[in-house]
């Protein structure tokens, strides 16, 4: 009988693979779960509520996710592109190093761009893409999910590396305790100062790697997709190079 309370996780699961409506799906399981707990209706709405109240900071995301799907769908990602149409000599890798590096400025200061859902997917990652369309470069799918990738990982690098220059963060604070407990008292200024070369070697690191990486794929993808229309029908990709 005790397997029966279980029965509301077997619910999602079936409605996950069914692909149901998900907030059904899990508003179903919660009220199958209290009936068989034996739960009254009004405790029932009380336990609900107190839930959403002690949760909902993650709601925070779900806002995001809204805001940004209806900027997506008004044009965002175009005017990311049409941005990138008139900038010259830029390229995927030139961007995202140019992002790494105001990410980590603005990092510093412990201001957030709405991390990789609110921002980089939106905004970055189109302008990315876009920058090596407009050279004239065709983007294989393996090219798209690098790019994906290199997007979000300079996004990582960057808020990883550049949120400890701000004194007042949880994980500067978390330094000084473990370094206090080591027996070795050190100031929150004196973190940051020496956190600070450590931020540009990572930044620029990430930003020289992705840039040698992006044109790698982007001769790879050019000599397997002839973008400029220029090799005759049969030739080799040595000779499209």
């Amino acid at each position: 009988m005790e397997l029966v309370k279980l029965l509301g996780i077997l619910i999602v699961i079936i409605g996950f693979a069914l692909k149901w409506d998900s907030i059904l799906t899990i508003m179903l399981a919660a009220v199958v779960t209290a009936v068989i707990a034996g739960m009254d209706p009004i405790l029932f709405l009380q336990t609900l509520g107190k839930s959403f109240v002690s949760n909902r900071n993650m709601l925070i995301s779900v806002v995001i996710f809204l805001l940004t799907g209806t900027l997506e769908r008004n044009g965002l990602k175009d005017a990311a592109k049409s941005l990138m149409e008139r900038m010259k000599n830029a390229s995927a890798g030139l961007i995202l190093g140019v992002y790494g590096i105001f990410r980590v400025i603005f990092a510093a200061f412990n201001v957030s761009f709405g991390g990789v859902a609110g921002f980089v997917k939106p905004v970055v990652l189109p302008m990315a893409e876009a920058a090596d369309e407009a050279a004239g470069h065709s983007l294989s799918a393996k090219h798209h999910d690098e790019l994906k990738g290199m997007a979000a990982g300079m996004e990582n690098v960057a808020w990883f590396f550049g949120q400890v220059l701000f004194v007042g963060t949880s994980g500067m604070l978390l330094v000084q305790g473990t370094m206090s407990d080591l027996g070795y008292t050190v100031a929150l200024p004196q973190l940051a100062a020496i956190q600070i070369p450590v931020a540009i070697v990572a930044v620029a690191v990430t930003t020289i790697y992705y840039f040698l990486l992006d044109r790698k794929l982007c001769r790879h993808d050019d000599l397997k997709g002839f973008p400029k229309g220029a090799v005759a029908e049969g030739s080799t990709a040595k000779e499209a190079k």
